[in-house]
């Protein structure tokens, strides 16, 4: 008998591990900011939750995530990615399991809190893991595979979620995503190779911090970075938030009718990021994309703040709204190329903050407006209330677009074709 030892996983089937479960750790990041939405209305009605609370909810995750981005780029350097990153997704399965249990608003929003600090290191560690275990050449598709795939847990906040809810309720629900965080970081353990040459940080922490400084005062920084703050926000507020109570309240919608909705929403926005993604290179710039893309939300969203939409037209509506709020990707390739080789971390970084805190921005106030106007007899938020909402992100996006005017647009081809 032959008894030979059987040959291991070669080094693309490793490769293919390895990016599988990178990828799942950031999907549960996804799923986890995005989850509002859906169970907004059954967290409302069992805890007496106002819509300024409700806001705050969603939005702490947020906040603590944009928070924590630059002390977490350095931990990153100075520890390794994979040490940094295990470290977060213990944070990641406590705040999963404290929301699950908590019996206030209350714990439920410091449950938020410790999510979003425990995703920090979910996107950002994963990249930096590519760069330092693939060719230079691979990193830009490797990316792409990170965004794209990971937006399965964007799918999985929508209908998936709404039917766990409904089968097992939204708290068996979280407390078996926090099960799954702790089975995929166990994979990250034996998959990810040890961290190397970590031990010696390249920086002290106020080097690091300079190095901020310097790439604030990039050329071009602000009006790039008004258009992160703007941009996300739309789409969280609205697919991440306030979409499954204005389709309940203002459209009659049951919770397995705003869950098929706002998979539909999130389908179109994934859709939207793949065909997004080579405009730049179509255009010869990075402006005309997000120019396009930007004043096409702005234009949806202020058909849904203005027109009663009817049912059927407001179902349709999540499709153009999500493929055209989709052009981040351009905007992303645009703030990276403003910074020299030296600063594009601590670039990246900081316009993630504006992504990330934008979104914690329009979150609580778009809340607090829908408070402002208050609920119907039925005791059922007012649709002038979710209008004033749609309209506000419209004009926060407009005002960011008119900025955005005054930035460079330094795309490789306009060069090219000067030369």
């Amino acid at each position: 008998m032959d008894f030979a030892p059987k040959p291991g996983p070669t080094r693309s089937e490793t490769a293919l591990f390895l990016i599988a479960a990178l990828v799942s750790i950031y999907a549960v990041s996804q799923f986890l900011r995005n989850s509002i939405g859906v169970i907004a209305n059954d967290l409302a009605r069992e805890l007496d939750l106002s819509a300024t609370q409700t806001g705050l909810l969603s939005s702490a995750f947020f906040f603590s995530f944009a928070a924590v981005q630059i002390p977490i780029g350095i931990l990153i350097d100075r520890y390794g990615p994979k040490r940094t990153m295990l470290a977060t997704a213990v944070l990641t399965a406590l705040g999963t399991v404290l929301f699950a249990l908590a019996p206030s608003a209350s714990l439920l929003i410091a449950a938020r809190v410790l999510m979003g600090l425990g995703c920090s290191t979910f996107f950002m560690a994963p990249l930096v893991i590519y760069a330092r275990r693939f060719p230079p050449e691979r990193f830009a598709g490797l990316t792409s595979l990170q965004m794209g795939l990971a937006n399965t847990g964007t799918l999985a906040a929508t209908a998936p979620l709404a039917a766990s809810a409904a089968a097992f309720g939204w708290r068996a629900s979280f407390l078996a995503v926090a099960v799954l965080t702790v089975a995929i970081a166990l994979v990250i353990v034996f998959l990810v190779p040890r961290d190397a040459g970590s031990g010696k940080p390249k920086e002290t922490w106020g080097a690091a911090f300079r190095g901020v400084t310097a790439a604030l005062k990039v050329p071009s920084f602000w009006p790039v970075f008004f258009m992160h703050l703007a941009t996300y926000g739309c789409f969280a507020s609205v697919i991440g938030l306030w979409a499954g109570p204005w389709l309940s309240d203002v459209h009659g919608a049951d919770l397995t009718a705003r869950g098929n909705v706002l998979l539909l929403g999130a389908s179109a926005q994934i859709c939207g990021m793949l065909a997004w993604g080579a405009m730049d290179r179509f255009w010869g710039s990075y402006k005309k994309p997000v120019f396009i893309g930007g004043t096409m939300t702005v234009l949806l969203l202020a058909v849904v703040a203005f027109v009663p939409l009817p049912q059927p037209w407001a179902t349709l509506w999540f499709v153009p709204f999500g493929l055209f709020v989709a052009y981040t990707p351009i905007l992303t390739s645009h703030g990276k190329s403003l910074f020299p080789s030296a600063l594009t971390g601590r670039g990246i970084t900081l316009m993630n903050i504006g992504t990330m805190g934008g979104a914690f921005l329009s979150q609580s106030v778009t809340g607090m407006l829908i408070d402002l106007v208050g609920r119907s007899e039925q005791g059922l938020y007012r649709p002038e209330g979710y209008r004033l909402v749609f309209g506000a992100l419209a004009t926060a996006l407009l005002l960011s677009l008119i900025f955005y005017v005054r930035a460079i647009d330094p795309h490789p081809s306009r060069y090219a074709t000067k030369s």
